[in-house]
């Protein structure tokens, strides 16, 4: 599965969305740190962590647990 999680150096949410990932049992991810990036931070700068599917360019925003994020990696959201 294709995964990329969107953050931001130094944040506390990014942190906890890794442990919600790492407790999903989430499979291997990209991190793509935001800063510095004009347009990812247009983006997606209020919004991270964003967890996104490649195969589908579905997006979870923060904030999600373990469940909400297996539910995401399933394609049940």
């Amino acid at each position: 599965m294709d995964l990329t999680l969107f953050q931001r150096d130094d944040c506390h949410l990014c942190d906890l969305a890794l442990e919600a990932l790492a407790q999903a049992g989430a499979p291997e991810f990209v991190s793509v740190f935001i800063d510095g990036d004009a347009a990812l931070e247009a983006r997606y700068g209020t919004r991270v962590p964003v967890l996104r599917r490649g195969d589908s360019g579905a997006e979870l925003d923060w904030p999600f647990d373990a469940k909400a994020a297996a539910r995401f990696l399933s394609g049940a959201d």
